[in-house]
């Protein structure tokens, strides 16, 4: 026997197999709240994680970027406090705030997951990147295969960094390792404007970092109302330096920094060095890692997995997606719903059992908040609404001294129920959770008006609005009855 076949016959003597019914890629939030589910029917599965156990949320996303901003916010309030009479004054310790996040995070967020994943049986872990080999069929690592008769895709997603970065790569940023710096940088660019991009962005700029956010399209994309667009945009720029409308075009290092070299839609180009870049463009679905090719799964032409929201199935195989890896709903809440319709499908498999989901809801942690809850004003195109509105003016954020910002509350023009709304303004998370409430509920808006109001409180100014909407209703109903009977 030569050398050559040796070598092939113990590898294949090291090569494990796994069977399962149930295999689920990634030990996320989905892919946690998938086990939670299976698991409970039989112990046929196996939960496949790639890398340190530990969501999203919990490691680079929702904790450790709010403990950051309610750093920022302390910092802020010692800035404008002299309004108030209350003149103060303070320094931002860098390595404290920094070392202060990952306490909180690694020792209470992160450690409350890992304490969960600590009592799965470890017959049900598996650690290594999986990728299908065959339908069915899925090798993790080089050593194991793992073949299951159903799937759950939860392989999470991963900052996506443009080509035009390489250059300044020893620089560069992103949402999974801003945290880990060890002090706060100079300067910094931030690329992009959407939640990551305007939350990290401000609260870096409140602790003194001097910082500029480079945009693309020129407005704020959650908010989907033209003129909210704009008010939100004038808003945050009378703080920020925002560059919204352009193009990076290249960038170099030099002892200096990381030089941007930005042309903005004006076919104007400023250029301008910083110590580090975080690129905050978006996420990419880890599922292209996954050899889908070999599963025979339908995906689209940009290469993204065509699946059922209202069954997380996506191929005439039993494969379901569920989390960051669909690049549809990226927030909590979403993610953990998904993992357990995903869950359930695989079950209940073939007989799909379609959820109901919960209204949409998402929230920017800037200051003034942004909130898009129900259906936005784009969703509603084409459709008899009327619209609500009026500025974040109520008493008590005249008392905050908080009053920039606006709210548009849809209703149906006939039925008067609560469709959705956009808003801009402090607090706006309280607000916007009154209304998914009310939405989930197919509330109207007389219905909510029942409800009691304290005096003084941010939700005089649900009230307020509700009001003016139910004002333009009757008048639209009256225009209508005029035209009815003219004609």
């Amino acid at each position: 026997m030569n050398a050559h076949s040796q070598r092939g016959r113990r590898s294949e003597s090291a090569m494990k197999t796994m069977n399962v019914e149930y295999a689920i890629i990634g030990a996320g939030t989905s892919g946690l709240g998938a086990y939670s589910r299976i698991s409970r029917q039989t112990d046929s599965l196996v939960m496949i994680q790639d890398g340190p156990y530990g969501t999203t949320c919990a490691r680079v996303g929702c904790m450790p970027s709010k403990l950051l901003i309610t750093a920022a916010d302390h910092a802020h309030h010692l800035q404008t406090s002299d309004f108030f009479g209350v003149p103060a004054s303070g320094r931002v310790e860098g390595r404290k705030v920094l070392e202060r996040l990952r306490r909180e995070r690694d020792d209470r967020f992160v450690a409350r997951n890992l304490g969960y994943v600590d009592k799965i049986p470890a017959h049900h872990k598996l650690e290594g990147r999986a990728r299908f080999i065959g339908p069915g069929r899925l090798m993790v690592g080089e050593g194991i295969e793992v073949n299951a008769k159903k799937f759950i895709l939860a392989c999470g997603s991963r900052p996506a960094i443009s080509e035009v970065f390489e250059p300044v790569m020893a620089r560069v940023l992103t949402s999974d390792t801003v945290f880990e710096l060890e002090d706060l940088p100079r300067s910094i660019a931030v690329i992009g404007m959407g939640v990551i991009a305007l939350e990290l962005g401000q609260a870096l700029h409140r602790l003194g970092v001097a910082t500029t956010i480079y945009g693309r399209s020129g407005k704020i994309n959650a908010l989907t109302h033209p003129a909210m667009q704009r008010q939100a945009l004038d808003v945050l720029a009378t703080e920020l330096d925002i560059h919204a409308s352009g193009q990076v075009r290249s960038t170099w290092e030099d002892a200096e920094g990381a030089w941007i070299e930005y042309e903005q839609s004006n076919g104007e180009r400023v250029t301008k060095v910083f110590d580090r870049v975080l690129v905050a463009t978006g996420r990419v679905s880890n599922v292209d890692r996954l050899g889908m090719e070999h599963a025979d799964v339908e995906s689209s032409d940009t290469g993204a997995i065509r699946f059922d929201p209202q069954t997380m199935r996506c191929s005439h195989h039993p494969i379901f997606i569920a989390g960051d890896a669909t690049d549809h709903l990226p927030v909590w809440h979403e993610a953990y719903d998904e993992g357990r319709i995903a869950a359930d499908n695989a079950l209940n498999y073939p007989d799909a059992a379609p959820a109901a989901r919960r209204p949409p809801l998402m929230v920017f942690f800037t200051d003034p908040q942004i909130a898009i809850v129900g259906q936005s004003f784009q969703r509603l195109q084409g459709r008899e609404i009327v619209i609500g509105e009026l500025p974040f003016a109520s008493p008590r954020h005249v008392v905050w001294n908080k009053v920039q910002g606006h709210i548009q509350v849809y209703l149906d023009a006939r039925s008067g129920a609560i469709l959705g709304a956009e808003l801009l303004g402090y607090q706006a998370e309280h607000l916007a959770h009154l209304l998914a409430l009310a939405i989930t509920h197919g509330m109207t808006a007389e219905q909510v008006l029942e409800m009691p109001i304290y005096h003084p409180s941010a939700e005089e100014l649900l009230r307020d609005v509700l009001i003016d909407a139910q004002k333009k209703r009757r008048s639209h109903a009256a225009k209508e009855m005029s035209l009815a009977s003219s004609a």
